[in-house]
């Protein structure tokens, strides 16, 4: 207990204001399709889309326009084990952290490792707020701000409060159910490309539910935070506060979904070091290697890039995106 104490006590917030020019791997925005055809051909979508160049979307009167993918960065997310500690804004302290809600990791009776860090969410659309692309109104639009902080959610603190509010949990963490994640697992570290089909997996990272900020199995810092991330995102569709498409080809307007399409989104880790923009769910044995380190590398910061599809034509339709 006597150590426990001295950690927190010891413990600093730190971070950085996240670099748009030297920090963040643009070529995430690609691929970009226009059409259903990729002209991007280097890099691979996650999904396939039909080659069918126009679309339709209803209203009075019809608008018609030309199918349009890319990825957009909309959200920073901080996972941090000081309270309060805003690691993606220059590591400024807000509060006053306290035990409860302090992140740690500690061994268990059996050798295994578990560990509880606390998140948060910003509104970061970049594009918008660096003026490019400022006549592509398929990008979204808003300023920077603080989302969500899960020191404020109760149900992040405890796994009870938690299933309460999320009583599938139970289903979804029982053995058969699970067996399902090894599939999972494989497409998004092998194929690059994850599956929606499993949508209460996080592919190798662990397990999906509870949306608490435990992680059950810690097996290193990466694979820990990445997780959280995965389960912030299927809170939040689950809580019906986040939208996607009703279908692949869908490319009018994004409406509120209650499962996590893990598809349109890939993320990207910005802080402490700089990685390329992954799937969601690929395992940390592929690319999280000397991410992670002693003291100023113990809290991460992600970049969320998020598939935004519209239908691109004279007068432009309300896609109902994010931002």
């Amino acid at each position: 207990m006597i150590l426990f104490l001295s950690a927190i006590l010891l413990a600093k917030c730190q971070g950085k204001f996240v670099n748009p020019f030297t920090d963040i791997s643009w070529t995430c925005l690609f691929p970009i399709t226009i059409g259903g055809i990729n002209v991007t051909p280097s890099h691979k979508d996650y999904e396939d889309y039909a080659k069918t160049i126009l679309c339709i979307c209803p209203g009075l009167p019809p608008h018609f326009g030309i199918k349009v993918s890319f990825w957009e960065p909309l959200r920073l997310i901080d996972v941090t084990r000081t309270p309060y500690c805003l690691v993606g804004l220059g590591g400024i302290s807000i509060g006053t952290p306290t035990v409860k809600k302090h992140g740690t990791i500690h061994y268990k009776s059996d050798t295994t490792r578990s560990s509880f860090y606390q998140v948060h969410w910003y509104i970061y659309p970049l594009i918008y707020w660096l003026d490019i692309l400022t006549n592509f109104t398929c990008a979204s639009k808003g300023s920077i701000d603080i989302g969500y902080m899960t020191e404020f959610d109760p149900t992040w603190q405890d796994d009870e409060w938690s299933f309460i509010q999320h009583p599938e949990a139970g289903f979804y963490t029982s053995k058969p159910v699970q067996l399902g994640c090894t599939v999972d697992c494989m497409t998004s570290s092998f194929r690059d490309r994850p599956t929606n089909l499993f949508h209460w997996c996080a592919g190798c990272l662990g397990a999906l539910y509870p949306f608490t900020g435990f992680v059950e199995h810690h097996v290193g810092a990466i694979q820990a935070s990445s997780l959280l991330v995965t389960r912030l995102l299927a809170k939040f569709h689950r809580l019906g506060i986040a939208k996607t498409y009703p279908n692949v080809n869908n490319f009018c307007k994004a409406s509120y979904g209650i499962h996590l399409v893990k598809t349109i989104y890939k993320t990207h880790l910005v802080y402490p070091v700089n990685a390329p923009c992954e799937p969601l769910g690929k395992s940390d044995m592929l690319w999280g290697a000397h991410k992670s380190f002693p003291y100023s590398g113990e809290d991460f910061v992600y970049l969320l890039w998020k598939k935004q599809k519209c239908c691109m034509g004279p007068k432009f339709f309300d896609t109902g995106k994010e931002g």
